[in-house]
């Protein structure tokens, strides 16, 4: 069974900048992401990483966030810079090994004056 332990979320004014941290039971081999959900709207892709290093951002973060992992500690960063309101929401890791999927609990990130 997989476990994802996620850390690092909190309150941040616009502008600043936050990472999260996502810890992962099992094989490194895995496609690793984080997702979001804000109130009212769909969860959606944030970025993700898969093992050889690929990755993948959605268009609303490029150029802002950056996703990386540690295969030695099968953890997967998500170092966010230059905060907008509009991402706050419900962060959520997100790791694909096999056929399956598995979530963390969610974190809190608000961005906001």
């Amino acid at each position: 069974q997989v476990q994802l332990v996620e850390s690092g979320g909190g309150l941040v004014q616009p502008g600043g900048s936050l990472r999260l941290s996502c810890a992962a039971s099992g094989s490194s081999f895995s496609i690793m992401g984080w997702y979001r959900q804000a109130p009212g709207k769909q969860r959606e892709l944030v970025a993700h990483i898969t093992s050889s290093g690929f990755t993948n951002y959605a268009d609303s973060v490029k150029g802002r966030f950056t996703i990386s992992r540690d295969n030695a500690k099968n953890t997967v960063y998500l170092q966010m810079n230059s905060l907008e309101p509009e991402d706050t929401a419900v962060y959520y890791c997100n790791l694909r090994l096999l056929g399956f999927e598995y979530w963390g609990q969610g974190t809190q990130v608000t961005v906001s004056s």
